[in-house]
């Protein structure tokens, strides 16, 4: 199961940066100044910065790790863009 989100924001390198560091703590992630990953329990999320927005992508094995997934990402980065009103809509992506 797959999902993404594209986030418009001028902070989209600060943001990849502060999740990953800050899931860095408990599971496997790594990043760079433009990409990451974070390896958590019920999937992988990836990350990728391109200046003026942020692409979440997420995979897990079931619809509900996915959900699990897209709501720990998302509750993550809206407290660390707590002075931006972030539009976050998931979209499914096909299967492969």
């Amino acid at each position: 199961m797959k999902s993404e989100a594209h986030i418009e924001t001028p902070k989209s390198e600060r943001y990849l940066k502060q999740l990953c560091k800050h899931f860095q703590h408990k599971v496997p992630a790594d990043y760079d100044d433009q990409s990451g990953w974070v390896e958590l329990p019920m999937g992988r999320a990836e990350l990728l910065a391109n200046g003026s927005s942020l692409t979440l992508s997420l995979t897990a094995q079931t619809s509900e790790q996915l959900e699990q997934m897209q709501d720990v990402v998302q509750r993550h980065l809206e407290r660390f863009a707590f002075r931006e009103d972030l539009d976050i809509t998931w979209k499914p992506e096909p299967s492969q």
